[in-house]
């Protein structure tokens, strides 16, 4: 039974990370998209921080033993929620544009290895449990 529910948990946490990134991913298109428009304010989504906050919080439930200091526990965050800022501190063009090409390109590339290695450990779990249902039948 607890094995369910830390797979459970497992997958949520992915699927939130997942989701993350692929709003990230819209967000910095549209930084993109409005690179010479005008007045516009880059926008950001940070949402490792608050997912590893929510993830704290709600790890108390279980309590798992865990060995090593490094070890996860694995909470639940069904209540987590992902959103959009306006970048700060960043410098600002004559035209009242905060849009930096350069970094933008530099996120949107990192945003990349970050959904492929979410999305693999994803499939990963998928194998898993579908290795446990069939009891290793393939």
């Amino acid at each position: 039974m607890l094995d369910k529910v830390i797979g459970n948990r497992r997958i949520n946490v992915l699927e939130k990370a997942l989701d993350g990134a692929m709003l990230r991913q819209k967000v910095i298109a549209n930084n993109l998209a409005n690179v010479d428009t005008p007045g516009y304010k880059a926008m950001e989504v940070t949402f490792e921080e608050q997912l590893k906050n929510s993830m704290k919080e709600a790890g108390s439930e279980y309590n798992l033993k865990t060995t090593h200091p490094r070890h996860l526990q694995i909470p639940n965050i069904s209540s987590f929620q992902v959103g959009i800022n306006v970048a700060e501190g960043y410098t600002f063009r004559n035209d009242g544009n905060s849009v930096d090409i350069d970094r933008e390109m530099a996120r949107l590339s990192k945003n990349v290895v970050y959904y492929n290695a979410v999305s693999t450990s994803m499939s990963e779990e998928f194998k898993l449990l579908r290795m446990a249902i069939t009891e290793g039948r393939g």
